[in-house]
């Protein structure tokens, strides 16, 4: 197992740090980590969600997204041989609009080598709502019209096995796996609790489609900085399964920050020695 941090941003994030990206890949070095993954969220759809302020914080315009790649590259060029930082992005699963995605992927597809998958995004109080924006937004957007805990979460894991098919009949390029699939749980302590049963039923049920699709686990450790959540975006019970079924499991910082490159790698470790 080589040490390798699969799910990270940049200063294109327009909701993470503006510190330019030797910073990040510096601190991966000094931390022995041998590949470091640049995984971006692209441009959405105009008006993906009716909130003006908040679609502005959420991705980069489509405009900067050669300059991304760019970005990429003169890093890749600047570290070879010192840790391998693969091209890639943190696509979102946007139901309804996916054509919107595979085109805005297909001139970069000989350059994209890591492809996270995400479900950031339900449909909820006025369109389209985050799922991870904030406590009072989950509670109105989502809580509100859906009813309950548990309505909303069916709803979000059905989205992440529609995120998997999709992903699959698209034929995404590069390595593809799933992103944070239990950012369900963000804002748990700050919202009516779901049963352990519902969350164990739903990630059992998506096991068989990752195994079938060939698609690896992100392992992501930024809900334990996260204080309404205190835990990793996947329980060590499901990592063991995962293990035991062949899916590739890949750690994930999800870097917002300099600071954030290798934290919970502690965590990584041992729960992939248990």
């Amino acid at each position: 197992m080589i040490k390798w941090d699969g799910h990270t941003h940049t200063r294109y994030c327009k909701h993470g740090s503006p510190e330019p990206q030797e910073r990040y890949i510096q601190e991966a070095v000094r931390q022995e980590f041998q590949r470091y993954s640049i995984t971006e969220h692209p441009p959405l759809p105009k008006g993906w969600v009716d909130n003006p302020a908040l679609m502005e914080e959420l991705a980069m315009p489509l405009a900067e997204l050669p300059a991304y790649f760019r970005y990429v590259r003169k890093m890749k060029q600047r570290y070879s041989g010192i840790i391998d930082i693969p091209a890639g992005l943190e696509v979102d699963y946007l139901h309804g609009a996916t054509a919107y995605s595979e085109a805005m992927l297909e001139p970069w597809a000989d350059i994209l080598e890591d492809i996270v998958v995400s479900v950031h995004y339900l449909p909820g109080k006025g369109g389209m709502r985050c799922i991870d924006f904030t406590a009072e937004d989950f509670r109105e957007g989502l809580l509100g019209y859906y009813g309950s805990m548990e309505a909303v979460a069916e709803e979000y894991y059905n989205h992440v096995e529609q995120a998997i098919e999709w992903a699959k009949e698209a034929g995404l390029p590069g390595r593809v796996r799933i992103g944070h699939i239990n950012l369900i749980e963000k804002f748990s302590s700050a919202l009516p609790p779901l049963a352990d049963e519902l969350i164990r039923g739903r990630l059992e049920r998506l096991l068989p489609l990752l195994v079938k699709t060939g698609f690896g686990l992100d392992v992501n450790t930024a809900g334990l900085r996260v204080p309404t959540c205190g835990k990793p975006y996947v329980p060590g019970w499901f990592l063991k399964q995962c293990r035991e079924a062949g899916v590739a499991l890949v750690y994930g910082s999800d870097s917002h920050k300099p600071e954030h490159v290798g934290f919970g790698w502690d965590w990584f470790l041992q729960a992939m020695k248990k």
